[in-house]
């Protein structure tokens, strides 16, 4: 299942677990991509808490959990080369993983055509 936030991040949940990211409308008003600052594995978040900062050439950017939790995993490939989050925004360019605490908080998230329905007036 796949869920967008009105702050422009996606996470894709698979059971307990989750992948999130920043959408391509973020990254297309970012621009390009030059830094990210990804949270520690073993750290925890509420939801809407600042989780990392994503630089472009143009602006930084904080990146909200999607919803609360402890950090799993973050994407090593990105921090190394931060373009993924431009190249490909949905797939290689994750941020993090997280296992989910309070699932009930993904009733509060968009899906694709409420995202895009929002993202368009953005």
């Amino acid at each position: 299942m796949l869920k967008y936030t009105e702050d422009h991040e996606w996470i894709k949940i698979d059971g307990d677990l989750a992948t999130v990211g920043i959408t391509t409308h973020a990254q297309d008003a970012l621009g390009d991509v030059v830094f990210v600052d990804l949270p520690s594995v073993g750290s925890s978040f509420a939801q809407k808490e600042v989780a990392g900062v994503v630089e472009s050439v143009k602006a930084a950017a904080d990146v909200f959990m999607p919803i609360s939790g402890e950090i799993t995993e973050v994407n090593e490939a990105l921090r190394d080369d931060p373009s993924l989050a431009n190249s490909d925004p949905l797939g290689a360019g994750w941020f993090f993983k997280v296992r989910l605490s309070d699932k009930s908080q993904l009733d509060a998230l968009l899906d694709e055509a409420a995202y895009t329905a929002f993202a368009a007036n953005a």
